[in-house]
């Protein structure tokens, strides 16, 4: 069977367009068994996209010839082959159907032989924990028939695109959900740029506390904190009691406290902690089949803590990579996995030395990989200062946004207060300031002015 597709492929590539353009861009040289079936297809493949056409019999023997790598006696045998390539009538539909079954199979019968390399430790650069996304990738192999999109034909569908409310998960600051066009929706990666100190752990904390205050379910994973030391700033954050307080607080108004929390929400927090870089997506997703099996718990965010210092499931540690291709495959996988799981993720990312002493960060001063800002879908940054952080607040500037135009409202202010890991909204007129003056960041910020006594506390 294995034998007969290939040469049935091979020879409808030479002589059937519309099979070779809808089939040709997935069919890989690695699918193919034998090697003189791997050269006719790796030469067939250079010709059709140098050329734009198929080739024909004659013009594929004379660049079999110019392979210096094919002895004399491969290509005879090659040369047998392709003049019995002759043209036969078949059924396009059935072929089309066959050789995709084909390419899946091949496929997973080639990462089954990798999974073995990779188990024995002959590949280098692989750990086990890629095992999981090398089955996927190969059971996901299928050919799309869809050509795109037809702009006048299919306008209906598009109008209910345009009017469906897609679901997004409200946050608690104004600006945030402005700027989001109402909240973050599913599928997506995001992405808190800061430096040391400014605030990333604080930013996600008192997002996974509002949103477990909207009876969500948040799974929250730390690699650079303990789960008490995560829990604490939940704790700091909802009871409405500062970090410094905590540890003198009486355990019978803690535990009347938490019991009041549980009345207002139904829904849970779950802190998982893994040692610094040694957990991957791989991990994670075993984390979510555990959580679901044991717990019937299901995320409705994930947040990350951080990206820097997780792990990739494609590369072992200290492989060979350099640190853009080690960072952006560790952002693709996260993103995968939101698109997986359909959930929002959260994640941080550190500033460079240059960004962290700045006034100003760009997406130029994320650490080690500008391959990060490429693959997330919002990516924003927490800028300090003396003068901002003697008002208790936070600068918040948007480097890329899928979900709204990021030049509108480009920066704000946002209230902070540390001592119960909280973030607030600020005065309406302070963010026009901001927005609308030309003079620099630094000398507008005395404009800021807090607001007070419309902080919605939750106070118990």
């Amino acid at each position: 069977m294995s034998e007969r597709i290939e040469t049935t492929a091979i020879r409808n590539l030479i002589h059937n367009e519309e099979y070779c353009r809808k089939v040709l861009p997935f069919i890989k040289e690695e699918y193919f068994i034998d090697r003189l079936d791997r050269l006719l297809f790796a030469e067939i493949y250079k010709f059709v996209n140098k050329y734009n056409n198929l080739p024909t019999k004659e013009s594929l023997s004379i660049e079999i010839n110019t392979n210096k790598s094919i002895t004399e006696d491969e290509y005879k045998k090659v040369t047998g082959i392709i003049s019995e390539l002759n043209p036969e009538p078949i059924n396009l539909d059935w072929l089309v159907e066959t050789t995709e079954t084909w390419c899946k199979d091949r496929a997973i019968h080639n990462a089954i032989l990798g999974g073995i390399q990779i188990i024995d430790g002959k590949d280098k650069e692989h750990t086990p924990e890629y095992l999981p996304e090398l089955l996927s990738e190969a059971l996901s192999v299928s050919f799309d028939q869809k050509v795109g999109h037809d702009y006048l034909l299919e306008s209906k569908e598009r109008f209910d695109y345009y009017n469906k409310k897609e679901e997004r998960l409200e946050l608690d600051l104004d600006f945030f959900n402005k700027i989001t066009r109402g909240g973050i929706p599913s599928k997506t990666l995001n992405i808190c740029l800061a430096g040391t100190g400014v605030g990333k752990t604080m930013f996600m904390t008192h997002l996974a506390s509002s949103v477990l205050l909207q009876g969500k379910n948040v799974l929250y994973i730390t690699m650079e904190m303990a789960e008490e030391r995560i829990a604490e700033r939940v704790d700091a954050n909802l009871l409405n009691v500062g970090m410094s307080d905590l540890e003198e607080l009486p355990y019978k108004m803690y535990e009347t406290k938490i019991n009041k929390l549980q009345k207002k929400t139904t829904g849970q927090l779950i802190v998982k902690e893994y040692p610094t870089a040694s957990a991957s997506v791989a991990h994670f997703k075993n984390l979510l089949s555990e959580l679901a099996m044991k717990k019937s718990f299901k995320p409705d965010i994930v947040f990350v803590d951080y990206l820097n210092i997780c792990a990739s499931s494609r590369f072992k540690a200290g492989a060979n990579v350099n640190s853009y291709t080690y960072i952006k495959a560790i952002a693709e996988e996260l993103r995968g996995l939101a698109v997986e799981q359909d959930i929002p993720i959260f994640s941080a990312t550190q500033t460079t030395r240059s960004g962290f002493v700045s006034s100003d960060v760009g997406l130029e001063d994320t650490s080690e990989s500008f391959g990060l800002p490429a693959t997330a879908d919002f990516m924003f940054a927490l800028i300090s200062s003396e003068e901002l952080e003697e008002k208790n607040q936070i600068m918040v500037k948007q480097l890329k946004n899928r979900y709204n135009d990021p030049t509108i409202n480009r920066k704000f202010i946002i209230g902070v207060d540390r001592s119960k890991m909280r973030l607030y909204d600020v005065e309406q007129h302070a963010q026009t300031d901001l927005v609308d003056s030309g003079q620099p960041d630094t000398s507008i910020t005395s404009k800021f002015t807090q607001k007070i006594g419309e902080y919605s506390d939750f106070k118990i």
